[in-house]
């Protein structure tokens, strides 16, 4: 599946630093799309297609961290010919602090910086009690009330069924997630959360430090769960300072 993780065209700009990005679950590449320009031309955004989303709704998605891993990093292998960064939010958190902690040993493919949005660290027990095996329209009402998905799709009902394998799987995915056996993370780290967002506090984001014997920096906004849609101003400003120490260093 070499080549199918990112949309056509991406990872095809000179930008001196790519930054892969990780959506929610039930959310795809297209949540960061509006980044792009934003952050061009230092940082080039390549948003992570999981298979069972977008271009690639005919697979089936993973419901487990270590049966997607393994062709995760080798489908993002082959643009990784430069310096990058990851960011994830919530569950895309989990993943691409994953990704990072299986190539941060080869020094040529190791990242720069992995940036965590809207998430616990990865040692901590979930709050929230697992849904994704209840019955479908409990556990659409409970996607709803999350409120990555928009309510015009919401509304839906036959497109949403649709939808409903790969959104059970991203769920059950985040559900059973525990952190994989492997090395501590080494580099730098950013964790940036909302101020109301009621998946995660500022405490369970600080955690993060832990992780890493890298640097750790975090940030918290105005806003929920979902404070970085459309790449606000305040924290398009906070990744453009934080990838430039990156990006200097990479030159240096």
């Amino acid at each position: 599946m070499t080549g199918t993780w990112l949309k056509s065209g991406d990872a095809t700009q000179d930008a001196p630093l790519r930054l892969f990005c990780f959506a929610h679950a039930g959310g795809g590449g297209g949540f960061y799309r509006p980044w792009r320009e934003k952050l061009l031309p230092e940082i080039e955004v390549c948003p992570v297609i999981l298979p069972g989303r977008e271009t690639r709704v005919a697979e089936p998605a993973h419901r487990s961290m270590e049966d997607l891993i393994g062709p995760l990093c080798a489908g993002l292998a082959p643009h990784l010919d430069r310096p990058y960064a990851l960011f994830g939010h919530s569950t895309g958190a989990a993943i691409a602090y994953e990704v990072a902690r299986r190539f941060q040993d080869d020094p040529a493919r190791a990242p720069r910086r992995l940036l965590v949005s809207g998430r616990r660290a990865p040692h901590l027990a979930a709050r929230r009690p697992p849904f994704a095996g209840l019955a479908d329209d409990d556990f659409l009402r409970v996607v709803a009330e999350l409120g990555g998905t928009p309510q015009e799709v919401m509304s839906q009902r036959d497109l949403m069924r649709m939808f409903l394998p790969a959104l059970r799987a991203d769920f059950h995915l985040n559900e059973s997630y525990r952190p994989l056996p492997g090395p501590r993370l080494r580099c730098p780290l950013s964790g940036f959360t909302g101020d109301h967002d009621p998946e995660v506090t500022p405490l369970e984001l600080r955690l993060w430090e832990t992780m890493s014997d890298g640097p750790f920096r975090m940030r918290v906004y105005e806003g929920g769960h979902f404070y970085l849609a459309g790449l606000p101003e305040p924290l398009c400003s906070d990744l453009r300072q934080d990838l430039r120490e990156d990006i200097r260093q990479t030159v240096s």
